[in-house]
């Protein structure tokens, strides 16, 4: 999906078989979710459909399940966030991307949860997911969370926060390193005001969704935000 994804380990054996099957496996998965839902590829599945090209494929449970979080997200944010996005040509077409991303690496990142003793971060072109094995404690001072930056979208050498986790995800949307590349679904146009979202949650589905919908959406996403993210955090930049 056009985006480096970096995995780090923490643990007493993170060069080990175990591990690296389980990072390999990984990798994998986002390799075979890509050639599903990339626009980039014109012979993805995804694509495949954006043209009218409609086929039956052994990949329609999944494909399915997408359509049906990009439903659901859209409801959740309050029509904020949208999976209709205008192709090069200005013409609304489906593109799940925007959600894909992260609900990708939360299925990857499924693989390297059973490592004994060890701790995990995906990163997925700047937006971060972590977690742990069951033994290792998610608080005290045996934790040892992970330090996630945020980029200041005026200055990109140095950072406005750093955000301590031990599980969970934090994604950050804006116009800094891709410009004017997200769409308003409500006043139909591109935002190009400077500035970023950032959103902690428990999931990157749902921290990617949300800080998108919150850069674009306004007073309308930050009402959806409160009443149906229970639990997560955002800040602006």
């Amino acid at each position: 999906m056009g985006m480096p994804v970096s995995i780090h380990l923490r643990g007493p054996d993170v060069r080990g078989a175990a591990a690296e099957q389980a990072v390999a496996a990984a990798y994998a998965e986002l390799v075979r979710l890509d050639a599903l839902f990339s626009t980039y590829r014109p012979d993805s599945s995804i694509s495949r459909r954006r043209r009218g090209e409609v086929t039956s494929e052994p990949d329609d449970p999944v494909l399915a399940e997408v359509e049906q979080l990009c439903a659901v997200a859209s409801e959740r944010t309050d029509g904020t966030f949208t999976a209709w996005l205008p192709d090069a040509d200005g013409v609304l077409r489906y593109d799940p991307t925007g959600l894909v991303k992260g609900w990708a690496v939360d299925r990857a990142a499924g693989t390297l949860t059973g490592l004994p003793f060890t701790a995990w971060s995906v990163n997925a072109g700047g937006d971060v997911l972590v977690g742990r094995h069951a033994h290792v404690r998610p608080e005290g001072a045996d934790a040892a969370p992970w330090r996630v930056g945020v980029e200041d979208p005026r200055d990109r050498s140095r950072m406005v926060a750093v955000v301590p986790l031990v599980e969970g995800a934090v994604a950050t949307s804006g116009t800094a390193a891709r410009g004017a590349h997200l769409f308003d679904p409500i006043a139909e146009r591109m935002v190009e005001r400077t500035g970023s979202t950032t959103v902690v949650a428990d999931t990157l589905l749902w921290a990617d969704v949300w800080a998108t919908a919150l850069f674009v959406g306004g007073e309308r996403a930050r009402e959806a935000f409160s009443r149906n993210a229970p639990g997560a955090q955002t800040f602006a930049a």
